[in-house]
């Protein structure tokens, strides 16, 4: 990682450098994606079929997963794995039931009433990476939220999984290939964590074609009101031109950490926690702020040697070099500043007593608080929501809870005589702005 010292220039240059990463998505993948929405809106599940065989090597005969497949992939599920799904749900479903909001009544003098509802939507779409990227605590995170919310049907989309991308497993079907199609399957960890998570229905379908299908309905897939869930540019690309067809949870950019460490935090910790992130993707941007040189020294030298024993080390050390830095500060205010400034989507508090210090952090999406918190308990077990604002977006942005899966309405109630009694505000506000016909509605109840 580059060493930086924050002397009021150089953490800037590099800070702005990292933000460009999450740049304006390009002209070309927009254009390719308008093409995907524009030819499933007009031919539904042809276009869909077509482009999953020409994107994804496999389009199923049904695009639908047949409901037992989900219990059967549960069923099947290796005992650890489905042990950790169980304890994650109940530590998810504690958290988020505290997030449930209750509407509420006024009742003012002459029968005036006012109120507001709060209902969970209809109908809601969670898209989720399949192959290699196929994250079972990402179905959780998604639809545990929803269901506590009160949505009345939860579809996961999910592209079929082929020998093309990487994962030949038969131990769940999930869909029948057509024609030309090769080993063409649900992945069963997916399915698995969808029964538990209460999803109702799961179709075979990735990419921008199964966003556009999901905001337009087909002849197979339903049309729903939000779309919540990651993907790669292409579906980020959809779910960012199909914003106002459908609501959507966020346009999620590359993954990002960043740790604030005094002179007693664990270096090998440190080191630990930054690879963590960085190894989602090469565009991923791990940065540590510390007021102490020496922890930056043996943190790059605890990368060197932890490195050596992960997987995806080629990916860690590209988004090290690209994106990761170590910036010197000269003391716990200043990296404190920078961290509100940066609004990291994950933020550890490595520092001496962190709790101390948690009410002036006023930006991120999940904070960490000292070296027995590490940012994979979020990720996976403790039960905040590991779907979060990137790019600086938690500047104004929060993290995916019940109130994502909500709608709010508000009522009203008035008697003839407390009408009376504010008609002539109302008129008066009306006339100002000249609108007439809205001073107009109240005179023609009183005969004026």
């Amino acid at each position: 990682m580059k060493t930086i010292y924050a002397n009021g220039r150089s953490e800037y240059e590099f800070l702005n450098e990292m933000k460009k990463r999450a740049g304006a998505i390009s002209l070309s993948v927009s254009e390719a994606v308008l093409g995907i929405i524009g030819a499933v809106r007009e031919k539904g599940d042809e276009a869909v079929r077509s482009f999953s065989l020409q994107f994804d090597g496999a389009a199923p005969e049904c695009f639908e997963v047949p409901a037992e497949e989900l219990k059967q992939a549960y069923d099947n599920m290796e005992e650890p794995l489905k042990r950790a799904l169980l304890h994650a749900k109940e530590n998810i479903t504690a958290y988020h039931e505290k997030q449930v909001a209750q509407g509420y009544e006024i009742r003012k003098e002459k029968g005036v009433v006012l109120g507001q509802t709060v209902r969970g939507l209809s109908r809601v779409g969670i898209y989720v990476p399949g192959g290699t990227a196929a994250y079972p605590s990402t179905v959780l995170m998604n639809a545990i939220p929803a269901k506590i919310a009160g949505v009345e049907e939860i579809v996961m989309v999910t592209p079929p999984v082929t020998e093309k991308n990487g994962d030949s497993r038969s131990k769940s079907s999930g869909g029948i290939c057509g024609e030309g199609s090769v080993n063409c399957r649900a992945n069963p960890d997916l399915l698995g964590a969808a029964y538990l998570a209460g999803v109702d229905r799961v179709f075979l379908v990735g990419g921008a074609q199964a966003i556009a299908a999901l905001a337009y309905g087909t002849e197979s897939i339903p049309a729903v009101d939000k779309i919540v869930g990651p993907g790669n540019i292409y579906v980020a690309t959809a779910k960012k031109l199909l914003f106002g067809q459908v609501d959507i949870d966020m346009i999620a950019g590359p993954s990002e950490i960043l740790v604030l460490a005094d002179e007693e935090a664990n270096p090998a910790y440190i080191a630990a926690d930054l690879m963590s992130q960085a190894e989602h993707d090469p565009m991923a941007s791990a940065v540590l702020l510390t007021t102490s040189e020496r922890i930056a020294a043996e943190t790059e030298k605890e990368i060197e040697v932890q490195i050596r024993r992960l997987e995806r080390s080629e990916i860690i050390k590209k988004s090290l070099a690209d994106f990761g830095a170590a910036i010197i500060c000269k003391d716990t205010e200043e990296m404190i500043r920078l961290a509100n400034l940066i609004a990291p989507e994950h933020l550890e508090l490595l520092l001496k007593d962190p709790m101390r210090h948690l009410p002036r952090i006023k930006n991120a999406g999940s904070v960490f608080c000292g070296e027995y918190a590490p940012e994979p308990l979020g990720d996976y077990l403790s039960g905040t929501n590991h779907v979060l604002p990137t790019s600086g977006t938690a500047r104004f942005a929060s993290p995916l809870g019940v109130d994502s899966f909500v709608k709010k309405m508000s009522y009203t109630y008035y008697t003839k005589e407390a009408l009376e009694e504010d008609g002539e505000d109302i008129i008066a506000i009306a006339e100002k702005e000249g609108l007439g016909a809205h001073a107009n509605s109240i005179k023609v109840r009183f005969g004026k």
